[in-house]
């Protein structure tokens, strides 16, 4: 119960600052103010009483002790992971929507021609150090190929580790690889891929707020100012 009800607060439009804006009026506190502390610490401890008395309705979790019966709520969120089919292919497309749904960029999708034809993903880099779990992006997906997982154990001392790839291969989707009865052709279609690869800080790349750890790997830099010195060279 709160301390006033509704029907003693009135609605009034007052000045502030030169603009005439909506304020809510409530009634001198009076001796009510005296009485809700008490109240509010009286019904406090009964909580702790009830528990106290009842000790089979305490609900503290002993963790990390309870590691192997630890349950979480359905709707839980703490890692971002792409979804893989049995076959061990993602259902990935590259469509980049939820790159588009994200409110807050965490999500760079890098895409590619692959040996299909089609737009393929190569890269799918999450910032984990950004995110704020809203599920915009699984939402928004068409193809579910995504989810939150219950993964909660990503405590870091360098939160360029929370910036990485999702996906362990570049290539097309489930339902393109799976189509292709030659096993060797669906190994030509895709490439492994690491976890810190590709522009991310711990592989050198710069990005917004946050520093790169040292020099790009020779793998992932920039061949373009290398072209350009063979060109000067010539």
């Amino acid at each position: 119960m709160g301390l006033f009800e509704p029907d003693e607060i009135k609605r009034e439009r007052r000045t502030l600052a030169g603009r005439e804006i909506s304020v809510a009026v409530t009634p001198p506190l009076g001796e009510r103010s005296l009485l809700a502390a008490p109240a509010g610490l009286l019904k406090g401890m009964g909580v702790t009483m009830n528990y106290l008395s009842h000790p089979s309705k305490i609900v503290t979790r002993q963790y990390p002790e309870n590691r192997a019966t630890l349950k979480f709520p359905p709707r839980y969120r703490a890692m971002l992971q792409l979804v893989y089919e049995d076959s061990g292919y993602h259902r990935c497309t590259g469509c980049r929507i939820c790159e588009r749904a994200c409110p807050n960029a965490s999500i760079k999708i890098i895409s590619r021609r692959g040996a299909s034809g089609k737009l393929d993903i190569d890269r799918y880099i999450w910032r984990m150090d950004s995110c704020t779990f809203c599920n915009a992006c699984v939402q928004a997906c068409p193809f579910d190929a995504l989810e939150m997982t219950h993964q909660f154990e990503n405590a870091v001392y360098d939160r360029r580790l929370l910036i990485f790839t999702l996906n362990r291969y570049a290539g097309p989707p489930a339902s393109v690889l799976e189509k292709e009865p030659d096993p060797q052709k669906r190994e030509a279609m895709m490439e492994p891929r690491d976890r810190y690869g590709g522009p991310v800080p711990m592989s050198g790349q710069p990005i917004p707020d946050v520093r790169p750890l040292g020099p790009p790997a020779p793998s992932e830099a920039d061949p373009a100012p290398q072209a350009q010195t063979e060109r000067g060279q010539s």
